[in-house]
């Protein structure tokens, strides 16, 4: 699995751009995207920041993600700066090199890997 968590702050005056821009692109994720488990957007109690938590059951899903959204990234440069890509799991080069090129293009984010230690993830009915 890989997790993927970005941590954003909002341009000013760009809240209601940017709200109708992330449900647009989680529709289209929805949509276009059959593997991700989860692609949810959070905003801050007080609206300056904006967190996107992907949950993909492997880094092939995460890539296919980066490759089919991508195109849509750069527009999002003027409604928000990208402070922070966390990583959980064990992405491929290939996704980690499609993320960097995503914190560069979206304001130079930081962006880190975080290896499992130990833990069970439960997803599904029950």
């Amino acid at each position: 699995m890989v997790v993927i968590v970005d941590r954003s702050e909002i341009r000013a005056g760009k809240l209601e751009e940017l709200k109708a821009a992330m449900k647009g692109l989680a529709e289209f994720v929805e949509a276009n995207e059959p593997r991700p488990l989860a692609y949810d957007v959070y905003l801050s109690e007080d609206a300056a920041r904006v967190t996107v938590l992907q949950v993909h059951p492997d880094s092939a899903s995460a890539e296919f993600h980066m490759q089919v959204a991508a195109s849509g990234f750069a527009g999002f440069s003027e409604l928000l700066k990208l402070l922070h890509i966390d990583v959980y799991g064990e992405p491929s080069d290939a996704l980690l090199e499609r993320l960097r090129e995503k914190a560069r293009m979206l304001g130079g984010a930081t962006l880190a890997v975080h290896e499992l230690h130990a833990g069970f993830v439960r997803f599904g009915d029950r």
